[in-house]
């Protein structure tokens, strides 16, 4: 019987255009683009307003009051829910966003266990303590151990993160099960260059602390987004806006049929085709956006 990639494919090709035109040797002449007389915040480079300097883009905002902020996250945590639930990503009771609490910054709040994420709101999210156990300042409903193991772990090890997000999408367990990671082939997906790891350990439901430490040391001080084996996907952020929206961005890269077609010639590379320094560019600036500016619709 064929192996489940090679099955895949021949799946695939009957739906394949006829004459696809399949990637060719780089010309000698390749415009490559500059960052000279840009702005040095990437942030600045993807957007102007006009001349007299008035229009300015709406980014996160910042707060003097940690108790106005708390209520900005739970406002957002809640959107991300629904956000998610509108995209089909639930399943089950399985899947959990954390993120920090301002207020008491060992404790994170996190959504209650066998909550549809459709119908999620800021009243119905829980504040978990340092120990794993529900706090009395939030809803006082039950969570998921598996979430605590997880995402407790990534609290401790990445204090430059404020939230993580997880759960088991369609296209993120149909990737997940070849465990590699995807392949830089498109613009969109510069955001995940050099920023996306696979962990392969997979050892069934988290159940145990050294399953989420694992996971954590797998995402190691940078990583942002982390393919789980068999599993699904883990994504970080400065912001709950922005975990999510990796996570979603992330799961439309494995919906894309160049990440489940591999390049034909086995000489051909991202560096072959250039794309190692627009990637590094890209990568860049899609970082500083998505965690300054991407907020989901409420």
């Amino acid at each position: 019987m064929a192996s489940f990639p090679t099955f895949c494919c021949g799946l695939l090709e009957p739906c394949l255009p006829q004459q696809l035109v399949l990637p060719t040797a780089p010309s000698n002449s390749v415009f490559r683009q500059s960052l000279d007389g840009l702005a040095d915040n990437p942030l600045r480079r993807t957007w102007r307003g006009n001349k007299q300097g008035t229009i300015e883009l709406g980014t996160v905002p910042t707060f003097d009051n940690p108790y106005e902020e708390r209520e900005w996250i739970k406002e957002h945590m809640a959107a991300a829910f629904r956000y998610w639930g509108k995209m089909g990503f639930a399943e089950g009771a399985a899947g959990h966003i954390t993120v920090r609490d301002p207020v008491l910054p060992d404790h994170y709040w996190m959504n209650p266990f066998a909550e549809h994420f459709s119908t999620m709101t800021k009243s119905m999210l829980c504040l978990v303590g340092p120990d794993g156990y529900v706090t009395k300042h939030g809803a006082q409903l039950p969570i998921n151990t598996a979430g605590f193991y997880i995402h407790s772990a990534i609290h401790k090890t990445r204090p430059d993160v404020k939230a993580a997000a997880h759960c088991h999408s369609i296209s993120a367990k149909a990737w997940s099960a070849f465990g590699r990671p995807i392949e830089i082939l498109t613009q969109d997906s510069c955001l995940f260059y050099d920023n996306h790891c696979v962990y392969e350990n997979f050892g069934g439901v988290v159940l145990a602390q050294e399953e989420g430490e694992n996971i954590a040391k797998a995402l190691g001080p940078k990583f942002k987004t982390c393919i789980l084996q068999n599993h699904g996907l883990l994504t970080l952020g400065n912001t709950v806006d922005e975990a999510v929206y990796l996570f979603a961005a992330l799961d439309r890269t494995m919906q894309s049929p160049s990440s489940w077609l591999r390049p034909p010639a086995a000489n051909w590379s991202q560096k072959d085709h250039h794309l190692e320094g627009g990637c590094r560019i890209h990568c860049q600036d899609y970082s500083v956006v998505g965690e300054h500016v991407c907020q989901l619709p409420t």
